[in-house]
């Protein structure tokens, strides 16, 4: 179903929202602005819905957050160091947008534009964007979709391709935010399980200034699933960012197939799997959500919402050494994320 919201967007016309419903009772809620996600109610075991994740009270609010809650992010996802990069000997320059570095596609990112409405079903709906040579700094023109579709086994599935016509890094995600209680609570009592041996630490700013880490005897070992609570703010990489904001490289990289990572509601009546193609994932533990405009008319706290970006990893156009497919898209060839997020009752 399509409906055009009363309010207007910033390029003065109005939201469009879109809902998606499978045949096992789930409801989920998009707009076209930032091909966003506002909302995904689940069905529990008792016949109640479930809102699991994080949304604003209405769709004006969005772009008064700066938590990118739920929205579609490029061209480049995380962080480029010092907003710059060299391709074949020569020097790209980007916008920065944090400080000195480019978070999540500059400024005016994807999650900042409208995007087109291709087609539309009862359980799945396409998006289109194009973005112009320069566009945040970023060379060549490059066309993008995403494409959400509901299952019937409760699957958000999100597909992004793009394609260029110059060398450009391309890295899609979507930055939904999680909290499986259906309630403002705090997520470290949720429980975690993310499938990667190792992670990659990163200073103040977010941006690695060393190599990827074992996981093995650190608190970022999740490959046991435990309360995320448990070894908080333990260690110094994470005393650095507030908490977890770090990305894992997947074991089974590439692989949709198999789990990326596993979610427990703290009550233990929902579970969230993660399955994506990408090569890694960001666990973001929502250290500065405090102030974000909340779905109850209010504002969340820090720690009330958790992320799981898939992605390549941050400043990988700077690191082509790291063990991950090229981040360089190029001429005739098609950029492919597929992440899927599938909730069950328990």
């Amino acid at each position: 179903m399509l409906t055009d919201n009363s309010t207007l967007a910033p390029d003065g016309q109005p939201w469009r929202l879109l809902t998606l419903r499978n045949g096992a009772g789930m409801v989920v809620t998009l707009m076209d602005w930032g091909a966003t996600l506002l909302s995904a109610q689940v069905p529990l075991n008792d016949g109640s819905l479930r809102e699991a994740l994080l949304g604003c009270a209405g769709p004006e609010q969005y772009p008064q957050q700066a938590a990118f809650l739920g929205a579609s992010v490029g061209r480049y996802a995380n962080r480029i160091a010092d907003s710059r990069y060299t391709l074949s000997g020569e020097v790209v320059t980007l916008s920065p947008s944090q400080g000195v570095n480019q978070l999540h596609g500059g400024p005016e990112g994807f999650d900042k534009r409208r995007w087109q409405i291709v087609s539309h079903s009862d359980n799945s709906v396409l998006f289109a964007l194009e973005s112009s040579d320069g566009d945040q700094g970023f060379p060549g023109n490059l066309r993008a979709t995403a494409r959400y579709q509901l299952t019937d086994d409760n699957r958000i599935s999100i597909e992004y391709r793009a394609t260029v016509d110059k060398p450009c890094p391309v890295n899609m995600t979507n930055h939904v935010y999680f909290n499986l209680d259906g309630e403002q609570t705090d997520v470290r009592n949720h429980r975690l399980q993310i499938f990667a041996q190792q992670y990659l630490p990163v200073d103040e700013t977010g941006i690695p200034r060393a190599g990827l880490k074992n996981v093995a005897g650190t608190s970022f070992d999740f490959r046991d699933a435990k309360a995320i609570a448990r070894e908080f703010l333990s260690d110094a990489d994470q005393r650095k960012t507030k908490g977890y904001d770090h990305a894992f490289l997947l074991s089974a990289a590439g692989d949709v197939q198999q789990p990326a990572a596993i979610v427990c509601s703290a009550d233990g009546r929902l579970q969230l799997k993660v399955m994506t193609s990408a090569p890694a994932l960001q666990f973001y533990s929502g250290n500065y959500l405090g102030g974000t405009p909340s779905r109850s008319g209010g504002t969340y706290a820090d720690w009330q919402g958790l992320a799981l970006e898939s992605e390549f990893l941050p400043d990988s156009p700077n690191h082509p050494e790291w063990p991950q497919p090229d981040c360089i898209l190029r001429p005739g060839a098609e950029y492919v994320s597929l992440t899927e997020y599938q909730f069950i009752a328990l």
